[in-house]
């Protein structure tokens, strides 16, 4: 006998969820998705305004929230901000640590700073998140960690080494992670997510390497490469949540490459070298 709504958004129901880059994308689409489950929000982004919109929005669907200006990389600011979420709510269930930016540029190109700049944000910021809120959710006595990696943390590209070398790790520490809250018996669910190719404005905000055509290359990936929608993410990411899994892959995508690169090993680099060369700008 299939669930029903009610019995699916149980589990969110009444909880403190705190999801960082929400503001806009997949971030503002998790609120407005967690927003209309009854959960409780905490939500934060950079981007003020983008922030206050997602704000209405969940605020519209009846959601109490707490919004803040962050920025992930300011490790002192997110402890502060774990603690401030926990002062007002008194309790701390989920973290969903989204917030993150995009680079495109081979090695040979790209600027250390580039290439520090997404580890910070894209690493880091999941680090800061994770260890500000992990102490609260065990408190919680039913905690819930929810990383955001990427296909590129399952698969490397030409083009994407500082991103790769992000996502990739961000889910080595996420599985390590959901192992040691195993291992140590914590009332704390561990989820990296996989997301494939979102309608987001992350190929338009993305940074590129000099002598890259950044408007060419924003413009493929929004007409060939973005295929589902943020609130699509948003909501195989909570049903995932919901059932408690360690490892959410969104779209068809995703899958499928995620099976060509455990099937093909190392050989996959050569066919994913060729397919480069010929097809992206």
């Amino acid at each position: 006998m299939s669930e029903t709504k009610a019995q699916q958004d149980e589990y969110f129901r009444g909880k403190v969820c705190v999801v960082t880059g929400a503001g806009s994308g997949i971030g503002r689409a998790l609120a407005e998705n967690l927003a209309g489950r009854g959960a409780k929000l905490a939500l934060s982004d950079i981007d003020g305004d983008g922030l206050a919109e997602t704000v209405r929005r969940c605020e519209a669907l009846g959601a109490e929230v707490k919004s803040d200006r962050l920025n992930v990389v300011e490790r002192e600011s997110v402890l502060l901000y774990a603690d401030a979420v926990k002062q007002h709510y008194g309790v701390v269930h989920q973290i969903y640590n989204n917030a993150g930016i995009a680079f495109h540029g081979d090695v040979v190109r790209s600027e250390f700073k580039d290439i520090e700049r997404i580890m910070d944000v894209d690493f880091w910021g999941v680090v800061n998140g994770t260890k500000a809120f992990l102490p609260y959710l065990i408190e919680s006595g039913a905690g819930h960690v929810i990383n955001v990696s990427s296909l590129f943390g399952l698969i490397a590209v030409p083009g994407q080494s500082a991103y790769n070398a992000a996502k990739f790790a961000v889910r080595g520490f996420t599985e390590a992670l959901r192992q040691e809250m195993l291992v140590n018996g914590e009332p704390v669910e561990v989820t990296c997510v996989h997301p494939g190719g979102i309608k987001t404005a992350v190929a338009r905000n993305s940074g590129y390497a000099e002598g890259i055509d950044s408007a060419k290359f924003a413009a493929f990936f929004d007409r060939k490469l973005a295929l589902h929608t943020p609130e699509m993410a948003a909501r195989t990411i909570t049903e995932g949540v919901r059932r408690k899994h360690g490892r959410v892959l969104i779209g068809w995508e995703a899958k499928l490459l995620d099976v060509f690169v455990r099937t093909t090993g190392s050989y996959y680099q050569r066919i994913a070298s060729v397919v480069t060369k010929r097809f992206l700008p």
